[in-house]
């Protein structure tokens, strides 16, 4: 300890930070993250921040925090909020008292620097919500003027204010608003958090360079679609001289392939007059290019470039250099087809997008290890894009998406600041126009504060250096610059001129629905007409609305019930009481309090009359795994089933994916990341290649989602009524397509149902005698009969709904079941994340005469009696045939000895797997 520490009496960690010899940034090229923060409410300092942001202040009473995190996530890393506590009941509507988070909240690090003469340094802040003063060693470095909006990624000159030695970095992040800053907000998808995100949510750097510095690479390529001849690649870079003489450099790197060999040399020689900012290209050429494939289409190759820029005069010396990028060699298009609705084509091959809606973290912290079991599920699910509304996270994630395949559709947000523009004249509805000022009234349902001037440049920052980050990711399908209304001329050059500045080689697309355009942009090809909330099956089958044509935006029935253990880790006895005892209750776990989406009304109204008054809770909870299955499995097959219709569906983005905290509904599994009745309808009907029932016009749908699978399939049609007793049989055989849908036969027998009837879906390729697809209905013998007349945006009503009573009184069935270890090489299917993983495998027989329904498999660790997540079966929530065997695989992180399966279903006694049974 250093005698001005002993002398001081600092804490050690404010000796530490002092004396600590290794600098944060060392050489030319070198750029760190500050590494962690003391965070304080600035009501709790005494100091001005000139002073305070001088190093050496003793702040050992403040907390200490991660390198990037909200205010909240903050308090809760440091246990002043339990996220338990917050999250049970309606707990945090009076655990965080609104006033903390009236004020600024300081966040505050000192850290070495060895400065030296021709030596710059830049501070680079890539997101701090929504605004904030930011001070080095006693001074200003930005203002709050400056440094706004949640995406405002800004650099800073600090060159001449960094000392040798100890440096203080100081920020103050002023409390956050919605509606009246361009930040990261939550809609109506689920209460606030408290602080509304403020703080310092995104790393913030420190950068040394020589003379010159570069951005990075911005990467072009001329691929289209897969053939023969080279792929010439493009990198562009900024290079900024920081000095006031001209300065001749040398970019110099090399091009690695996806193996870590065949390195490919580039280099460029460039002037640059004093202080100028230039851009430059650099060519390669690769041979016999690696292309790179959504993960169900194929491997996802990525190449490695890294280059160093170096002074040639007076001496050669590296003035900065690259950290290296990973790009993939790939072609991402969009059109629009004689409907208006947008088609996307990747590496020249029609791209049917199936995907779902991402939720952050209600705190906006960041777990990668989360978002690769989050894209994980959705793989094993078969979806192939998720979408970010105004969501668009940190750089790791775009690298995920590029590692896994999953494709990105990303864009800003709706309804708060992001869409308050002014009233402007646009090509729109003529019912929109206002009779007295002859101007669009086009977004009259946003809230946030309209626009100003001052408004503009933080969305061109936010825009650039959004489009920065993205620009090179093999995984980017597109981005949205609107979502629910499309941006005002002003704002729309805005975003198209940062786009091109950054090379951006995607689409770009006006909003995410057909309400209007700017001129520069034209129609955005995409629909969102709803639903939200539930409706039945057969909406899927039709031709309004948000049924099976197009591309719907955002859509789904609303549903996402947890099963039991989690639904107790957040409610309580009497939430859990409410929850099927008052089906049009408000419920805290649903939506914001002013949301349509607020209760269970409508979705009860339909299970109640379709599936029988609930008896118990658990009871409830089964009904609605059964409606939740039911509800994705039918719009993610209705879709597919029009894939090359006379107006094809083009793509569906389900509403939504995950939720940010544990909710009752929008997601396909839970906070907890247990797989639902809402995710194993969704994985049988997003299928690659599988068989599907058209509730409205009771024909079969034979669907092929791949890129080059063909062949004779054999479709096996088995119709059986609630005592096993046949109702029809079929087979047929059919040849298969990649990118096709096609009627294969029609179901007879519905109208001869008396109560419920089991329909069983198999598909079979006939050369390996393989089963694709097993698929089990439960069927009325009436639909639900919808009022499109009705419909609003969030629903179409039903005014006669089908009838699944009988599901109450089934005949029990008698279920055996055995669970054996599988060696993973064994697998015909394997997980989309293996490393690691234990696999086992559970045989189900039905022994009875009669169907065993919607069974669930449930598996549980018995040291600590937790169910296990993430976890994948090959299916689940299946219903048996009489006298049927099937086979279902399971692979999860933990050892077989310490698993247990649970067994239970509609008509059958629990049945328990102990791990002495293998």
């Amino acid at each position: 300890m250093s005698k001005l520490c002993m002398a001081l009496a600092f804490s050690a960690s404010v000796c530490a930070a002092i004396t600590e010899s290794k600098p944060l940034v060392a050489s030319a090229g070198d750029i760190a993250a500050i590494p962690g923060w003391n965070l304080q409410s600035s009501t709790k300092v005494s100091d001005k921040l000139d002073v305070l942001s001088t190093p050496g202040k003793d702040v050992s009473s403040w907390y200490r925090v991660g390198p990037r995190g909200t205010v909240m996530a903050g308090l809760i890393e440091n246990g002043v909020y339990k996220e338990k506590d917050l999250f049970y009941s309606d707990n945090m509507e009076t655990i965080a008292d609104p006033s903390t988070f009236d004020v600024p909240w300081l966040y505050r690090e000192e850290f070495t620097l060895n400065p030296s003469t021709g030596q710059h340094f830049t501070l680079k802040t890539h997101g701090i919500t929504s605004k904030a003063d930011i001070y080095l060693n006693g001074v200003l470095i930005a203002s709050s003027d400056q440094q706004q909006g949640s995406y405002g990624g800004y650099q800073y000159d600090l060159t001449e204010h960094v000392k040798e030695g100890a440096n203080c970095l100081l920020i103050r992040a002023f409390p956050t608003n919605y509606l009246r800053d361009l930040a990261m907000g939550f809609v109506d998808w689920n209460p606030y958090p408290a602080d509304n995100g403020t703080g310092v949510w995104r790393n913030v750097e420190v950068s040394q360079t020589g003379a010159v510095s570069m951005s990075p690479f911005r990467v072009i390529t001329d691929f289209t679609q897969p053939n023969s001849k080279p792929v010439k690649v493009t990198f562009r870079t900024d290079l900024t001289n920081h000095e006031s003489t001209d300065q001749q450099v040398m970019v110099k790197g090399t091009v690695k392939g996806p193996d870590g060999s065949a390195a490919v040399p580039i280099s460029g020689t460039f002037d640059l007059k004093s202080n100028e900012k230039k851009t430059v290209s650099i060519t390669a050429s690769i041979t016999n290019p690696a292309i790179w494939w959504p993960a169900l289409w194929g491997e996802q190759p990525l190449y490695t470039v890294q280059a160093d820029t170096i002074i040639q005069k007076p001496k050669e010396v590296v003035s900065d250099s690259l950290i290296s990028q990973q790009f993939g060699i790939r072609h991402v298009s969009s059109n629009l087809n004689k409907f208006k609705d947008t088609e996307f084509s990747v590496n020249g091959e029609p791209f049917q997008v199936i995907g779902a809606g991402y939720g952050p973290d209600i705190f906006l912290r960041f777990d990668i290890d989360r978002v690769q079991k989050i894209f994980a599920y959705m793989l094993d699910m078969g979806l192939n894009t998720v979408r970010l509304e105004g969501k668009q996270e940190h750089p790791e994630l775009y690298e995920l998406a590029d590692k896994m395949g999953m494709m990105v559709l990303a864009g800003w947000e709706c309804c708060d600041k992001w869409e308050g523009w002014e009233v402007r004249l646009f090509k729109t509805l003529p019912e929109r126009r206002d009779p007295l000022t002859k101007k669009i009234q086009y977004n009259d349902e946003a809230d946030g504060v309209k626009w100003e001037q001052a408004d503009y440049p933080v969305a061109k920052a936010s825009m650039l250096h959004e489009a920065e980050m993205m620009q090179g990711h093999a995984s980017m399908l597109g981005f949205l610059v609107g979502s629910d209304f499309w941006p005002n001329d002003e704002a729309t050059k805005i975003y198209l001129d940062a786009l091109k500045a950054m090379d951006w080689p995607n689409p770009i697309i006006a909003s995410a629905s057909k309400r209007g355009y700017p001129d520069a942009l034209g129609p955005s090809g995409m629909k969102m007409d709803g639903p939200y909330d539930w409706v039945p099956p057969n909406y899927w089958y039709n031709d309004k609305e948000g049924a099976a044509f197009g591309f719907g935006s955002e859509l789904g029935a609303g549903v996402g019930t947890p099963e039991m253990g989690s639904l107790k880790k957040f409610m309580s006895d009497a939430d859990l009481e409410k929850l099927w005892k008052e089906p049009n209750a408000n419920q805290y776990h649903m939506s914001r309090y002013d949301s349509q989406f607020y209760d269970r009304s409508l979705y009860n109204k339909a299970l109640f009359a379709r599936y029988g008054k609930p008896s118990n809770l658990e009871d409830y909870v089964i009904k609605s795994q059964m409606a939740d299955y039911e509800a994705t499995r039918s719009q993610f097959e209705g879709y597919a089933t029009q894939q090359n219709a006379t107006r094809p569906a083009t793509g569906l983005i389900y509403w939504m994916l995950n939720s940010a905290w544990p909710n009752l509904h929008w997601q396909l599994f839970d906070y907890y990341l247990n797989p639902i009745g809402a995710y194993f309808g969704t994985k049988v009907g997003a299928r690659e290649e599988h068989v599907a029932y058209d509730y409205q016009n009771e024909k079969i749908w034979l669907i092929n989602h791949s890129l080059k699978k063909t062949g004779n399939r054999r479709i096996q049609v088995d119709f059986i009524d609630s005592n096993g007793k046949k109702i029809s049989a079929t087979t047929v055989e059919s040849n298969t397509a990649p990118h096709s849908s096609k009627v294969v036969t029609s179901l007879a027998g519905v109208k001869k149902l008396k109560d419920i009837g089991f329909l069983r879906l198999t598909l079979t390729d006939t050369t390996s005698k393989a089963v694709l697809s097993r698929n089990v209905y439960w069927l009325s013998p009436t639909t639900d009969v919808l009022d499109w007349s009705k419909s609003d945006w969030f629903t179409t009503p039903v005014t006669k709904f089908a009838q699944y009573t009988k599901l109450q009184t089934l005949t029990p069935a008698t279920l055996k079941a055995s669970l054996q270890d599988m060696p993973v090489q064994t697998l015909e299917v394997k997980s989309p994340a293996d490393d690691g993983l234990t696999h086992a495998e559970v045989l189900l027989e039905n022994q009875s005469a009669g169907p065993a329904v919607f069974i669930r498999l449930n598996a549980i660790n018995t040291l600590n009696h937790t169910e296990i997540a993430p976890v994948y079966w090959s299916d689940n929530y299946v219903t048996l045939w009489p006298k049927e065997q099937l086979r279902l695989t399971v692979s999860f992180k933990g050892d077989i000895k310490n698993t247990l399966i649970e067994v239970t279903g509609r008509n059958v006694e629990k049945v328990t797997l102990k791990a002495q049974d293998v």
